[in-house]
């Protein structure tokens, strides 16, 4: 394990393996860290064709530094920018799960020179109003009054502050016209129960790239990571090494 320490002087842990261009940079989804079974097996697939790759942990989860409630997506974006311009060179090849689909984007209208593509392995944005639309009163109300709130989803538990809404809706993303020409490719499983099968069309239409593809998996969930859904992964970043070639 190894430690970038940002500006804030704060610890963001990640793992690096040395490699040709373009690099690949995984990010995970909320409440999640690097050391998932999709970190790993594009981590292999990697080390297998000597590509660059880094993974890490956003602030708030895993190994990383402070707690989750401490942090909101601005801070995220932070991270992400923070590993690219200080761990990478050369084009990256960006893929991101669930939350870190809508990061990787922030990075791409950030740096839409330097990313050669991106992969959204069951994307998500802009989820800030939906999901405090989904709160129970009792949430709505704690967080009026006391600034935050105990959340419960998906056998999660985790706290939910009045800024990570405040700063969800600023970084909100569908809403505008994303110019990146870089190839797409969006893959969602029809079984997941958190990230609705018409979210990567929604990706699709606000992009002006011509070259956005779109993987539906009938029997795969949100956690796309079943061999099978490993395997599509895999054969999605070849898919973007070839369009790049």
């Amino acid at each position: 394990m190894s430690y970038l320490i940002n500006k804030k002087n704060q610890k963001i842990a990640f793992k690096a393996l040395k490699g040709k261009s373009p690099g690949i940079i995984f990010m995970h989804g909320l409440n999640s860290d690097m050391q998932g079974l999709k970190a790993i097996s594009i981590e292999k697939y990697a080390k297998k064709h000597k590509l660059a790759f880094v993974r890490f942990d956003c602030r708030g989860h895993g190994k990383s530094f402070g707690k989750f409630e401490d942090f909101t997506m601005s801070d995220w974006k932070e991270d992400i920018i923070d590993i690219i311009n200080k761990l990478t060179n050369g084009p990256q090849i960006l893929i991101g799960s669930s939350m870190g689909g809508w990061l990787m984007t922030l990075a791409a209208k950030s740096y839409p020179k330097k990313i050669a593509g991106l992969i959204g392995l069951a994307a998500t944005s802009d989820f800030g109003s939906s999901l405090y639309n989904n709160l129970s009163s009792k949430n709505k109300n704690e967080i009026k009054k006391k600034g935050k709130t105990k959340y419960f989803s998906y056998g999660f538990s985790y706290t939910l502050t009045e800024k990570f809404f405040i700063e969800a809706k600023k970084n909100n993303i569908l809403n505008k016209t994303f110019k990146f020409k870089k190839p797409i490719i969006l893959i969602q499983g029809l079984k997941d129960e958190v990230v609705h099968s018409s979210m990567p069309k929604k990706f699709m239409k606000m992009t002006n790239s011509e070259n956005v593809q779109i993987l539906y998996l009938k029997s795969s969930d949100h956690r796309l990571s079943q061999k099978t859904d490993l395997l599509v992964i895999n054969n999605a970043i070849c898919n973007i090494l070839s369009l790049i070639y």
